[in-house]
């Protein structure tokens, strides 16, 4: 059949117009998408389904649905087009989804169709739906515990409902996987148990003597019972039941000599069982009145330690050690074993008589009497009076000019003054009702008298009298008086004179000074404690505490609001002894505490503590004096010096150790054999050699006494100034001293170095010169900035035996010749020795001598190379005392004629004599 071609045309344009409208809908879509997927998985479960229609179906391209399109905020999903034509489409993830990092997305998603064409043109967007996914949870996680170990304490006895709570938990995401339901003790056979909570509980009483620690394991599951991977150990420790008290002390402290101050208790808490307080008050007692006088203080002697302390010079100690020139003390008690405190006893039947040379007799207005002393309640019920110090009539009459007794646990001090014109009654007894007096502890009484006025200080605190009562003066008489410690002297209205008012107890360190007073810091000084307690490091204590000593820190009492303050300061007490040779052995502590609670008076009941701290003993040290030992001189001269000799040393000191302090308190230069003729020699120390130091010297027939706290150099250097003067050297062939020296009191005491001065023309031919040596330990306290150098002088001994018939030939060759060369040598130093003397002179003015006394001045501490000039160096002085010591050895082997030019040369180096020309008969 032939068609119109106008026919193919209308087609044509019929096609084309159809295809211009076909895509004239937009896809269409569901306004709202809910979706589940599980972690882990890619598709999304969409409810409804994932659909797209288009009104343009079934057009090719226009009814047809090519993609879908996500809109959010980088949503880890992707829709894809499964069927075009349906318009179904799937949901799925890009990657895993964890549901741990989020459990819910929301995103915007829409419909694209394919266009009017296959190149897509004209496509058309449907609408825009909101797509809301969630996350379904797996359980891929177990349960952890929250810490690697639990611990408890429980008291033996109690049931608990909750001893403690563990508690696990689960990183998974969903309630399901991420709750805890139960909980499991693993351990078997124990008494505890567990709920679903993780609470523990004991299942019985738990005894402390049976088992004081428990260990159990316990598990977790969640809610999809899912275990814990590992179980967590619960420690349980039981207690006693709790009594309150301090914990965490040691009954026993050792303390070491010169380490400070050390804490007590370091680790101590106090246990109040959990009890509720408002205060804690807690005082610390450290007991030492069995250490010396009450505590370990300084034991130097009594004229040493006033000066150490600057007191006034001129006080007379009334009970010394005894000795040779002080042997009114002998006869009396002493407590041994008082590490170098002189302590007398007295038990009512000794006494002293104070030797009138001794006894101040200048006695004014102004004086002080002090002493240490330990008293108890005297016996009887009509006690009598003690008398520790009474200056009354020798004889004839019973005056008491003054005194101090006890009187009924009273100090009672005693002043008549001496009648004036116009006197009328004045004070006289002066009382003083102190506890102290009569508590059998050792407290130090000082009586400060300014007349009229008496002022008492005891251990520092001053006391005013009570009572004062009047009297009339003593008129003045012709009878020696006497004055006694430990009774009162009755000479007189007595058929036999005798002691009466014994004193009962203990004395030291009795002394009078007149015509000055004892300060506060003075008096504040001589009664202190080197011992006590301490408190390390004050700041640390905080504001909440507050803390007190006593004068002498033995007592220690500390208040706090808190538990936690009181513990804090129980930490920092502290024993502290300064001592440099502490007196070694047990101090006793004691501590009472109090707790306070609210709205009562005292709710727990703290026992006390007796503790103890050990002083253990110092190394101790020892002095030795060196020198030579024989000194010469020659009768028919008058003028000699002798160059330093004397050594004071402390040895066996360990490489690298400095030398530390060593204060000596005394020297003592005695003469050996008959006392000194004071009509034609004596011993003398210039005042001018004590400037400078801390010493002060006395001086008697029998010797002299250097005394003073002070270190070894200026003991050495005062030493070396003792001088021998003898005005009869003709009658003097020889004479023998010996030295010693102390540390505390005779507590360390030096070897007795003995030196010996001879008539160089008698024993000149026998001189051997020795040298003292002693090897002694030392113990260091004070660190100074040198080394200890221990200077030592070496002497060779050389002996020979000749034939006796030779060293009478010597003996008297040498003699001839030492007179006929000392003449030659006189003569030939006379035109020069005048200058030579004036210019000596002014370097010791003690060797001006009046020349028509041929008078002898002999220093026996010295040796004999020292000419009248200075020593330029220490070392050159020992060297020099080597070669002469030589020199003289060698001398005893040669011939005759050697001999004679030897006693040359020891007449000039044993001597360097110098002759005095205007005594030179011509």
């Amino acid at each position: 059949m032939h068609k119109d071609p106008f026919h193919n045309l209308n087609f044509f344009f019929s096609f084309f117009s159809l295809s211009i409208v076909v895509n004239k809908h937009k896809p269409w879509i569901e306004t709202s998408y809910h979706g589940v997927i599980t972690e882990n998985m890619d598709t999304v479960m969409l409810d409804p389904p994932l659909v797209a229609l288009d009104k343009d179906a079934p057009v090719p391209y226009a009814g047809e649905i090519c993609a879908f399109k996500i809109h959010g905020q980088e949503a880890p999903f992707e829709a894809e087009v499964l069927n075009r034509t349906s318009g179904v489409g799937v949901l799925r993830a890009r990657g895993p989804i964890d549901c741990e990092q989020q459990k819910e997305y929301t995103f915007i998603i829409q419909a694209y169709d394919c266009g009017a064409s296959p190149t897509g043109a004209n496509w058309k967007k449907s609408h825009k739906a909101v797509v809301h996914i969630q996350v379904d949870d797996v359980n891929e996680f177990s349960p952890v515990f929250r810490e690697p170990l639990y611990r408890a304490t429980v008291t033996e006895g109690k049931i608990y409902d909750s001893i403690l709570q563990v508690e696990a938990w689960d990183q998974d995401c969903s309630p399901q996987y991420s709750q805890i339901c139960n909980y499991e003790i693993v351990t078997q056979d124990t008494p505890f148990a567990i709920d679903r909570n993780g609470n523990i509980r004991n299942t019985e009483r738990l005894s402390y003597d049976k088992q004081q620690h428990y260990k159990i394991m316990v598990t977790a599951y969640d809610c999809g019972q899912k275990r814990a991977m590992e179980s967590v150990p619960v420690h349980i420790d039981v207690k006693p039941v709790c009594k309150p008290g301090w914990q965490g002390w040691n009954k026993r402290m050792d303390y070491e000599p010169g380490t400070g101050s050390k804490q007590l208790f370091p680790k101590m808490h106090l246990e109040t069982c959990d009890g509720p307080l408002s205060s804690v008050r807690a005082m610390v007692e450290l007991q030492t009145s069995h250490i010396g006088k009450g505590c370990d203080r300084e034991t130097y002697s009594e004229k040493s330690l006033q000066k150490l302390c600057g007191a006034a010079s001129g006080s007379t100690d009334l009970l010394p050690a005894p000795s040779v020139s002080t042997n009114w003390t002998a006869s009396l008690l002493t407590d041994s074993g008082r590490d170098s405190d002189l302590i007398f006893r007295f038990d009512g039947r000794q006494a002293a008589n104070i030797p009138e040379w001794v006894v101040p007799q200048n006695l004014t207005d102004q004086f002080t009497i002090a002493t240490w002393m330990k008293h108890g309640p005297s016996p009887g019920l009509r006690a009598e009076k003690e008398t520790l110090l009474c200056n009354s009539d020798k004889t004839e009459m019973n005056r008491h000019h003054y005194s101090l007794y006890v009187h009924n646990c009273r100090l009672v001090f005693l002043l008549r003054r001496d009648f004036i014109q116009l006197d009328s009654f004045r004070p006289a007894e002066f009382h003083w009702r102190l506890e102290q007096i009569c508590d059998k502890e050792w407290h130090y009484y000082v009586i400060n008298v300014e007349f009229p006025s008496v002022t008492l200080f005891v251990d520092g605190v001053t006391y005013e009298p009570y009572l004062v009562t009047d009297d009339w003066p003593i008129h003045p008489s012709e009878i020696d008086v006497q004055l006694t410690v430990g009774a009162c002297w009755q000479g007189g209205e007595v058929t036999t004179p005798r002691f009466t008012q014994y004193f009962r107890g203990s004395l030291s360190g009795l002394t009078i000074r007149p015509g000055k007073i004892a300060t506060q810091k003075v008096i504040s000084c001589l009664q202190a404690c080197k011992e006590g307690l301490d408190i390390s490091s004050l700041e640390s204590l905080g504001k909440g505490i507050k803390f007190h000593f006593n004068p002498a820190q033995s007592v220690l009492v500390m208040e706090a609001d808190d538990l936690e303050s009181i513990n804090t300061a129980m930490t920092k007490v502290s024993y502290i002894n300064s001592r440099q040779f502490p007196t070694p052995g047990l101090r006793k502590l004691h501590i009472t505490t109090t707790v306070q609670c609210f709205g009562e008076d005292t709710c727990i009941s703290i026992p006390d503590i007796k503790a103890m701290v050990m002083v253990l003993p110092p190394s101790e040290p020892r002095i030795t004096i060196a020198g030579v030992d024989q000194l010469f001189f020659i009768s028919v001269l008058f003028h000699l010096k002798f160059n330093k000799s004397v050594r004071l040393l402390l040895l066996n000191v360990e490489p690298g150790v400095l030398e530390l302090m060593h204060n000596l308190d005394y020297c003592d230069v005695l003469v050996i054999g008959e006392e000194l003729d004071p009509e034609w020699e004596s011993l003398e120390i210039h005042h001018s050699s004590l400037l400078g130091k801390h010493l002060d010297a006395t001086n008697s027939t029998s010797g002299i006494s250097i005394y003073g706290v002070d270190s070894m150099v200026h003991y050495e250097q005062a030493i070396r100034q003792v001088r021998y003067h003898n005005w009869k050297p003709g009658g003097l062939s020889e004479r023998r001293f010996r030295l010693s020296c102390s540390e505390l009191n005779g507590r360390y005491t030096s070897n007795e170095f003995n030196l010996e001065v001879r008539d160089c023309l008698h024993t000149c031919s026998e001189a051997v010169e020795h040298v003292n040596h002693m090897a002694v330990q030392s113990q260091y306290m004070r660190p100074v900035h040198h080394p200890l150098v221990v200077h030592t002088v070496n002497s060779d001994h050389i002996s020979g035996t000749p034939p006796a018939a030779t060293v009478v030939i010597v003996m008297c060759i040498a003699a001839l010749v030492v007179i006929v060369v000392l003449g030659i040598y006189r003569i030939h130093t006379t035109h020069q020795d005048g200058s030579k003397e004036d210019e000596e002179g002014r370097k010791d003015p003690e060797m001006d001598w009046d020349d028509s006394n041929l008078n002898i001045t002999v220093n026996p501490m010295e040796t004999a190379e020292e000419v009248m000039e200075e020593e330029p160096d220490e070392e050159e002085d020992e060297d020099e005392e080597d070669d002469e010591l030589a020199d003289l050895s060698s001398a005893e082997s040669e011939d005759s004629d050697e001999e004679e030019e030897t006693n040359i040369q020891k007449g000039k180096v044993k001597g360097k004599l110098e002759w005095d020309p205007s005594t030179l008969p011509y």
